[in-house]
């Protein structure tokens, strides 16, 4: 019975991670709208556990906090001129990230959100 009741709920947790993706995505133009999947991805973690999905938004919270980790670094380099090939660097890398969930996510299957590439 549990089983039918996790597999119930996976429509509308897949639902809520391609927006989170499609967020995260637009946040490369619009960078505001990675503050609105973060909020969705905490606030509704707890209704995707259990799910395959809820591998995805543990990937999209990691992505979001290295991707910004990597941003405030590459920023604070940027006087050295290190951090600008830095921060294209954790650009493609979060633009992969994106790419590699969501394909995943649109194949029905879980990633590996222990991994970060």
């Amino acid at each position: 019975m549990e089983n039918a009741v996790i597999e119930n709920r996976v429509p509308d947790a897949k639902r809520l991670a391609t927006i989170c993706y499609a967020l995260y995505a637009l946040s490369c133009v619009i960078g505001i709208t990675a503050i609105a999947a973060i909020i969705i991805n905490y606030l509704k973690r707890e209704e995707v556990a259990g799910t395959w999905v809820a591998s995805h938004f543990e990937w999209q919270i990691k992505t979001f906090w290295y991707g910004l980790a990597g941003a405030v670094v590459s920023w604070l380099l940027m006087f050295v001129l290190v951090g600008f090939p830095l921060m294209l660097a954790v650009g493609i890398w979060v633009i992969y990230r994106i790419v590699k969930g969501w394909l995943a996510l649109a194949d029905d299957k879980a990633v590996d959100a222990t991994k970060l590439v």
